[in-house]
């Protein structure tokens, strides 16, 4: 099954690459197999869907869920940049920004929105190191970003 399968299959979808907010590309494909992506705040069908900070305006389950759609428009900006998320042949690396209010330090927590799901539809290869920061602000008021770094297949 491919890996946009599985993600309707989770009753999800892979949401169109939003448009850069600054002056970066959304992803670059080195010429040695590795594509690294820019931060993705939780953007769908052009609009910031979790704004505010976790522990204060959202909880922990609306960040868990702002984490998840961060990562699907990784997912998102890598098919663009590749072609198929099937040529992913490992998650390297994800780092989570999750804006946090004064005192919540769960924030390994909602960046388990873009593991678990990373998890789920690659399987060991979905397996990555991680990171996650809390801050005191992300741009346009976003309650989280993911970067992510994957190894793309050969051919």
């Amino acid at each position: 099954m491919s890996v946009e399968a599985k993600i309707k299959e989770m009753g999800l979808s892979l949401p169109p690459a939003p448009k850069p907010v600054a002056a970066y590309v959304p992803a670059v494909a080195t010429g040695d197999g590795y594509v690294y992506t820019s931060g993705q705040i939780p953007f769908a069908g052009g609009e910031l869907i979790f704004k505010g900070k976790v522990g204060r305006e959202l909880d922990e389950a609306q960040g868990y869920a702002a984490a998840q759609l961060c990562a699907l428009n990784c997912l998102s900006v890598i098919k663009a940049a590749i072609g198929s998320l099937d040529r992913i042949e490992q998650v390297v690396k994800v780092t989570g920004f999750v804006a946090s209010a004064p005192g919540f330090n769960a924030q390994p927590k909602v960046v388990n929105g873009a593991s678990e799901l990373l998890g789920k539809l690659f399987g060991a290869a979905g397996e990555h190191a991680r990171s996650a920061v809390g801050v005191s602000e992300l741009p346009l008021d976003a309650a989280c970003e993911v970067e992510m770094v994957v190894k793309v297949k050969n051919g």
